[in-house]
C-alpha cells in the first residue's frame, strides 16, 4: 500500500464515521449501503473515458473490482427506490412483509394474525426466525415497537401498520445528507486533481481548547455573522440567476453556492 493510500485510507474511515452513524440511527443495515456502494462504483468508473470513448462493461469490472455480471446488473437498474432498498436489506421490514404476505402468519382473510410472542406454532418468534435469520425476537419486537408499528399485549403480538419507517427519521432533514456534504467533497476533489483551474474557496477556523462556557457566545456568533455572508451572497447571485431574473445574460447553466457550518466535539477526558 503506498503512503497516499494510507492516507486516503485514514481519510476514508474518518469521514465514514459521521455516516455511519446516520445510517444505523436510521436502521439501515450494511448490506443497504454496500449495494449502494458498488452503483456509484459503476456510475463514476463510467465517466472516465479511454480516448473519448465509453467506458466497456469489462473495463468497469476492471477498474472497480466487481464482476462483469454485478456491473451489468447495476448498469440495468434505472434508479434505487429508497422504500425497496430498505425493505431488501432491513431485517425489520422483511419481517414485516412476510407478516403481511406469507399465508403463515395471516388469518383467514389474508390479514397479518394476531401472533403469540413465542411457543408452539406460528408465532412472533417463527417469523422473524424465518425472515430475520439469527437477530433475536426481542431485539426485532423493541425496534417494531420504537417504530410504531407493533404492539405487544400480554403474549399477544399486533401488527399496527403494513408500512415499516424507522424511527427518528427526518426526512428533510436526511436529504441535506445527499447534497451539503457531496459538495464539499467535490469542492475537496476539485482542490486536489483540477490543478489547471482556479482552486475554491475551501476554509475553516478550529481551536481545539476552549471552554465550555464560551460555546453559546460562540454559536450565537456564528448564526449571526453566518447568516448575514449568506444573506448578503443571495442577493448577489440571485441578480445573474435566470429563474429569479429572466433578463441575465451570460453562456451556459452554472450551478454554484457556499455552505456554511458549524462543528462542536466534546474533548473534555473523562476522570
Amino acid at each position: 500500500m503506498t503512503q497516499t493510500q494510507e492516507i486516503i485510507f485514514a481519510a476514508i474511515l474518518q469521514l465514514l464515521r459521521p455516516l455511519v452513524r446516520i445510517l444505523l440511527r436510521n436502521n439501515i443495515p450494511y448490506g443497504a449501503f454496500s449495494e449502494l456502494v458498488k452503483k456509484a462504483y459503476v456510475e463514476v468508473a463510467e465517466e472516465f473515458e479511454v480516448n473519448g470513448k465509453r467506458q466497456t462493461k469489462s473495463r468497469v469490472a476492471t477498474i472497480t473490482g466487481l464482476t462483469r455480471r454485478e456491473v451489468v446488473r447495476i448498469q440495468e437498474t434505472d434508479s434505487f427506490n429508497n422504500v425497496a432498498l430498505i425493505e431488501r436489506f432491513n431485517r425489520a421490514a422483511r419481517v414485516i412483509a412476510g407478516w403481511v404476505r406469507d399465508f403463515r402468519f395471516t388469518d383467514e382473510n389474508g390479514e397479518p394474525a394476531e401472533l403469540e410472542y413465542d411457543g408452539e406454532g406460528d408465532t412472533f418468534s417463527r417469523l422473524v426466525f424465518s425472515y430475520s435469520g439469527d437477530v433475536p425476537p426481542r431485539a426485532v419486537l423493541d425496534e417494531l415497537r420504537n417504530a410504531g408499528v407493533v404492539e405487544k399485549v400480554d403474549r399477544k403480538v399486533r401488527l399496527l401498520s403494513r408500512a415499516y419507517v424507522p424511527a427518528n427519521s427526518f426526512n428533510e432533514k436526511l436529504a441535506i445528507l445527499g447534497t451539503d456534504v457531496s459538495f464539499l467533497l467535490d469542492t475537496i476533489d476539485h482542490n486536489i486533481y483540477k490543478k489547471d483551474q482556479p482552486p475554491y474557496l475551501q476554509r475553516k477556523v478550529y481551536y481545539d481548547n476552549l471552554p465550555r462556557e464560551v460555546m453559546f457566545k460562540l454559536q450565537a456568533l456564528v448564526r449571526e455573522q453566518g447568516q448575514q455572508l449568506i444573506e448578503t451572497l443571495d442577493h448577489w447571485m440571485a441578480q445573474y440567476d435566470r429563474d429569479r431574473n429572466p433578463h441575465s445574460e451570460g453562456s451556459g447553466r452554472i450551478a454554484a453556492g457556499v455552505g456554511i457550518y458549524y462543528f462542536q466535539q466534546d474533548l473534555t477526558v473523562a476522570g
